[in-house]
């Protein structure tokens, strides 16, 4: 069951087109993948990982934390309005999702690095109150 918890009953279909994602990851996914594995942060964070019907860049289980990385294809407005149902329901799951450009992540690694940091932080300080 505790599998089944961390994957929002993620279907083997979603299970393969994350693998398949994990393959062909973007620059910016690439870049933060190497600060997010290095163990710059207390917790461990997957990539292309299955929640139900969808697939979040990254998530920390032990946080409830989705982490997006979004290219320009999302400023299309139709792009946009499925990302907000998307999050809405990942939102239902009882996790927080933050979202950066790949423009972000690119060139100002050190803002998006400080930004999860913070999230990290606060959840560790709320956990021991």
């Amino acid at each position: 069951m505790a599998k089944q918890e961390m994957f929002k009953g993620a279907s083997s279909i979603i299970f393969k087109r994350a693998e398949q994602l994990r393959e062909r990851m973007t620059e910016a996914e690439c870049l933060l993948w190497e600060e997010l594995r290095n163990k710059k942060f207390p917790v461990k964070f997957r990539r292309q990982h299955p929640l139900g019907k969808y697939i979040a860049d990254f998530y920390s289980h032990k946080l409830k934390l989705v982490i997006e990385l979004d290219g320009n294809i999302h400023l299309k407005p139709e792009v946009n309005a499925c990302d907000k149902i998307r999050e809405d329901v990942i939102r239902s799951f009882g996790l927080t999702v933050i979202r950066f450009t790949n423009e972000e992540v690119i060139y100002n690694m050190e803002v998006v690095l400080s930004k999860i940091s913070t999230l990290v932080d606060d959840f560790l300080s709320n956990k021991k109150d």
